[in-house]
């Protein structure tokens, strides 16, 4: 064998590891632009949520990612979401973001549409625009979406409310809801909590006192009004009662100044008492055609466990505390409220 034979493996062995590391350099190279394509940390800590509107397309979403500065390295997350198939999978909604999230994780929750539902948590919100104010501040629909399904006839009708009440059929708690929930299954969803919250046991409590479950929401918005303390919600439940029941006319303050929109008012005066208004109880007999308020869960189960007394009248205590005198005759009553008027007018509240 010559020496040249014996020199070829040799020259062969070199020519394949060289072959090989130029292979693991190619590999290692895909390997490390597919990690830093979608693996590799790409999410700021900038902005908390992504929201993608209902009708967005995808140059949309790239918009925003771009103007939130949501992303370290927009290029990347393009190249993978061409990849993934992004463009015809985008779903609209409310997405949690973290830092340090990948491509691959954020195309992926946008593509499944795994939104992180809003809490809603309302109560005793005064008229129905404020309510709309509240849902377009935290949900996609603006407030006029939300007022146009409110206002529905054709709707609400349709669940045995009107435009009056219609108000009632919202019950006050926390709630999870998509961000991009449209006013119409909002509705719907309402509805169902409405008859889930209203039991055969508490329509029994309505029922035994002539009241239906509007009716109840109905006064319970007017103790929520007038009570401070919701230890006192049931007198005052009980009290309201004792005069629909008599066909005395109710007289509750909370009433004139809603029927006169002015909620500043910290003393009702005889000039109040004049607006003509189905809402003053001081002109109306019996209940006003609407809540006055959203009442609270309290003051509608304190309505419905009303305290069982005999007074007529209430009064706030002249010492400021928030809490009432009652008085079942007109004598007392007078005599507490000459109090109050005195304490009035003592600090110089005259309106």
């Amino acid at each position: 064998m010559t020496e040249i034979e014996n020199k070829k493996p040799g020259a062969g062995k070199k020519v394949a590891i060289i072959i090989a590391i130029v292979a693991i350099l190619i590999a290692g190279y895909f390997a490390l632009n597919f990690y830093k394509l979608y693996f590799s940390p790409n999410v700021t800590e900038n902005q908390k949520y992504l929201y993608i509107k209902t009708g967005s397309d995808y140059n949309n979403l790239l918009d925003v990612l771009d103007k939130k500065n949501i992303l370290k390295n927009l290029p990347s997350f393009k190249e993978a979401a061409g990849k993934m198939n992004l463009a015809s999978n985008l779903k609209p909604g409310r997405y949690r973001l973290k830092n340090g999230m990948t491509n691959r994780s954020l195309i992926n929750l946008i593509k499944a549409g795994n939104q992180d539902p809003v809490k809603l948590k309302f109560q005793n919100i005064r008229k129905k625009e404020n309510f709309a104010a509240y849902l377009a501040n935290n949900l996609e629909p603006d407030s006029l979406s939300f007022i146009s399904v409110l206002d529905s006839t054709a709707l609400i009708s349709k669940y045995g409310f009107n435009q009056d009440n219609i108000y009632a059929m919202f019950v006050p708690n926390t709630y999870e809801m998509y961000w991009n929930v449209s006013p119409t299954d909002f509705f719907e969803r309402m509805h169902k909590e409405y008859e889930k919250f209203w039991t055969a046991e508490r329509k029994q409590k309505a029922a035994s006192l002539n009241l239906t479950p509007i009716q109840v929401h109905i006064l319970a918005s007017i103790v929520d009004a007038e009570a401070l303390y919701d230890k006192e919600m049931p007198i005052i439940a009980g009290l309201y009662l004792n005069r629909l029941n008599k066909g005395i006319l109710l007289q509750a303050d909370p009433t004139v100044i809603f029927a006169n929109n002015d909620f500043t008012v910290k003393r009702v005066t005889g000039k109040l008492l004049q607006v003509q208004s189905l809402y003053n109880t001081y002109k109306y007999a019996g209940l006003p055609p609407g809540p006055i308020m959203m009442p609270s869960i309290n003051a509608i189960d304190a309505v419905l466990n009303r305290d069982n007394n005999k007074y007529i009248y209430m009064c706030a205590k002249d010492d400021f505390s928030g809490y009432h005198n009652f008085a079942e005759t007109k004598e007392q009553h007078e005599i507490n409220a000459k109090k109050y008027r005195d304490a009035l007018n003592k600090r110089n509240i005259f309106k």
